[in-house]
């Protein structure tokens, strides 16, 4: 597993070493200037996300070359959807918002370490640690300095997708060097080397663990080819997920949301890829459920009315039920890749019940059988007749705070949500899956008492 710390020492010294080539020093300066020339929107970013904006520009220089009409997460144009990984992002309005999102997808909103060597690593998970098992320094940072080609240094260059060519010499200067360059031309750019937070745990750093498995996990389904196990999600990572959603009828993103993390851990326990029948056992049970409640003449649900109206309450939970199992029942899964464009609402209902899946069932056994008891005795006492209010609860603050951008210099109720948002890095990836699904376990529950006739009597309202 690659890890900053094993590195740390290794990008401080580079730097340290770091001298530009006689012959590209003009070359550094001319890309150093467009870059502070983008400044003021670089810092719009920043007041956003958080993300210092020199970083942002080194990113745009070798994302697109300062173009922007680009999305920064892989320097195709905003005014479509992505097609490259990350697949399925935007249209966009602004190269900001584009870079906002790719910056949440990366897990660098709320980081709070910037220095030197923190921020060569990231460059470097950019575009992969594959040079690391080359030995040789790579070209997406050092390209055009000492540090990178001969004489000084080895050469090599990947020139094409798994194609490594020792001899190759790449042209294009590192994004180290640009930013050495600007640093020459811009005194504001300073570098802490002592940052802030030392020792608190940054976001893409909680998110390796996660990421290994999984990188584990695709490698055990087979993989081709194989993944590097090192916590990072890059390039050949995200095109491995790609490939397992397009295969299993999940939203094709190479990305790992929740849905994702599920089907896989589920998928490499059964030692295979999902079949178009994993929902079965919770559209089942949601099947059996609503025949109890069906009337046996074929007729409508009876639906709880409000006192003075016979118009039906339309968020009563027998209502919910019955739209929810009817979307439900639209989202089996079906061979080859979903089409993003008009799907989302229903993708994410499918996702939300696959994670549903998952939580609720235990070696391949359903276990909604005794819905509040799922967790055994004591939790499922604690969460009797509160899991839909939780759940509902929880998607609304989800909602919220995942539209809420950190600002550090933020105060009131903007400033608190915002240091929220920070201490909770993608927030909304993992959480409002989770609190979807326990609304709509809470919806089961409830649905089962009724079943068995131990719901409690209505309240007589006056």
């Amino acid at each position: 597993m690659v890890s900053f710390e094993g590195l740390r020492s290794e990008y401080e010294r580079n730097w340290a070493n770091l001298e530009i080539r006689s012959g590209r020093h003009a070359d550094a300066s001319a890309v150093a200037r467009k870059a502070i020339n983008g400044k003021a929107t670089y810092q719009q970013i920043e007041r956003l996300t958080g993300v210092p904006w020199y970083f942002t520009a080194l990113c745009h220089y070798r994302e697109s070359n300062f173009d922007f009409d680009t999305y920064l997460g892989n320097g195709e144009t905003l005014h479509r959807t992505t097609t490259l990984v990350p697949k399925g992002r935007g249209p966009f309005a602004t190269f900001v918002d584009g870079a906002v999102d790719a910056f949440r997808i990366e897990n660098f909103i709320g980081a709070r370490d910037w220095s030197i060597a923190r921020m060569l690593f990231r460059l470097e998970a950019f575009n992969g640690f594959g040079y690391h098992a080359k030995g040789v320094n790579s070209p997406y940072l050092y390209g055009g300095s000492n540090l990178y080609g001969p004489p000084e240094a080895r050469a090599g260059k990947f020139v094409r997708d798994h194609v490594f060519d020792s001899g190759h010499v790449d042209s294009q200067l590192g994004t180290a060097v640009i930013l050495h360059a600007m640093l020459e031309l811009d005194s504001s750019i300073t570098l802490d080397g002592n940052p802030q937070f030392g020792g608190r745990i940054e976001p893409e750093d909680d998110a390796a663990s996660t990421i290994v498995l999984m990188q584990q996990a695709l490698n055990r389904l087979g993989a081709n080819p194989q993944l590097a196990e090192d916590g990072i999600s890059g390039p050949k990572t995200r095109t491995a997920v790609s490939q397992f959603q397009q295969q299993n009828g999940l939203r094709d993103t190479g990305l790992l949301d929740g849905a994702t993390v599920a089907a896989i851990t589920r998928a490499a326990q059964s030692g295979g890829a999902m079949q178009n029948g994993d929902l079965s056992q919770v559209l089942k049970r949601l099947e059996d459920l609503a025949q109890v409640l069906r009337p046996p003449s074929g007729g409508t649900l009876p639906v709880p009315t409000t006192p003075g109206n016979t118009l039906p309450v339309p968020n009563d939970p027998i209502s919910l039920f019955e739209r929810l199992f009817s979307l439900v029942n639209k989202t089996t899964p079906l061979p080859g890749p979903v089409t993003p464009a008009g799907a989302a609402p229903v993708d994410q209902l499918k996702q939300v019940v696959d994670l549903l899946s998952t939580l609720l069932n235990k070696n391949g056994k359903p276990m909604l059988g005794q819905v509040n008891g799922a967790l055994g005795e004591t939790i499922g006492k604690l969460l009797d007749g509160r899991k839909t209010a939780l759940g509902i609860g929880g998607t609304l603050a989800t909602a919220l705070l995942s539209s809420v951008t950190a600002s550090p210099n933020a105060g009131g109720i903007a400033g608190l949500l915002g240091t929220i948002v920070s201490a909770v890095p993608g927030l909304g990836q993992f959480a409002m899956p989770i609190s979807l699904a326990l609304t709509a376990w809470g919806v089961l529950g409830k649905l089962e008492k009724w079943a068995q006739g131990t719901a409690p009597a209505p309240k007589v309202t006056t």
